[in-house]
């Protein structure tokens, strides 16, 4: 009888008048109308805690800590997404409000410092400098493996991207034949509510169009899914040449060493020298040698 009951007041309140409904015209019945509609708020109420909702099942995990880095309103700024390009220390922040990216130092403090990255602050729709160009509200965007920034112009219906040699259109209903079907990027027509993901096992971008309900796929140029990072591509060459100068130092210092010390080094004096190297040295199983009959061999391990 519990399971069957009314679970919420509402229900209960317009299931009780059903039934005093079906009795109309009881003089007992018009008494309970009138209790009804007078003491609604307080059996409302009442019903509440006697029959409270359910609610949902939350499980609550600790161990992490948050701490705010950043204050927008200082720097009339509005976070919107923020992305790490590869190999890079810089953040990109985006600021889909005032329709502008900005540069971003890493690990972010209260002390980071804020560059403007591209957008010059107007909600527009210009290519070329990456400073200038203007995009209107963007609100996603994402970067491949060499560090070149793709833009979900949303309100302009475009894809623009944002490399070393400025801000261009990928994709954008430029054309009025625009049609949703596949081929070309320039006959690709966009809605203005789409977002867009890198995937580097694809080399392409992922683009989600909520309002045709389609997923896009944007086919990269290779050479923009090669990872290259110069500082690194430096170092290891600065390494390598280091690594093979010293060895063929020690090669040549080896070879006139040896040519002094063995025609003028007894065979005793040799073994010597040899042990005293040995149990200087970190090996894990010291070696004893001597010398008999002018041949080495080992004595103790």
């Amino acid at each position: 009888m519990i399971a069957a009951m009314p679970t919420s007041s509402s229900t209960f309140l317009l299931f009780l008048l059903f039934i005093l409904h079906s009795f109309h015209g009881n003089t007992l019945t018009t008494f309970f109308i009138f209790i009804i509609l007078h003491f609604s708020p307080f059996l409302f109420f009442s019903f509440f805690f006697l029959f409270p909702a359910k609610a949902e099942s939350i499980i609550a995990e600790d161990g992490f800590t948050v701490t705010t880095v950043l204050d927008g309103h200082k720097l009339n700024v509005n976070p919107y997404s923020i992305l790490q390009p590869p190999g890079s220390s810089d953040l990109i922040l985006h600021d889909s409000t005032n329709s502008v990216f900005y540069t971003l130092q890493f690990p972010i403090s209260t002390d980071s410092v804020v560059r403007r990255f591209s957008g010059d602050g107007s909600a527009g729709y210009k290519d070329g400098d990456v400073v200038s160009a203007e995009f209107n509200k963007p609100r996603s965007f994402a970067v491949d493996l060499k560090g070149n920034v793709y833009v979900a112009d949303n309100n302009n219906k475009a894809i623009r991207k944002i490399s070393s040699n400025g801000v261009t259109t990928i994709v954008g209903d430029l054309l009025e034949k625009s049609s949703r079907k596949n081929g070309l990027l320039q006959n690709l027509s966009l809605s203005n509510d789409f977002e867009l993901a890198f995937i580097p096992g694809l080399c392409a971008l992922l683009v989600s169009d909520h309002m045709h309900q389609l997923i896009h796929q944007i086919n990269l140029k290779q050479e923009d899914c090669t990872f290259e990072s110069n500082s690194g591509l430096g170092a290891a060459m600065i390494w390598t040449i280091g690594l093979g100068l010293s060895c063929l130092l020690g090669l040549v210092i080896g070879i006139a060493v040896g040519r002094y010390l063995i025609p003028h080094v007894s065979y005793p004096q040799l073994i010597l020298i040899l042990n005293d190297f040995i149990s200087e040295s970190r090996y894990l199983y010291p070696v004893k040698l001597r010398c008999v009959d002018r041949k080495v061999s080992t004595l103790a391990s």
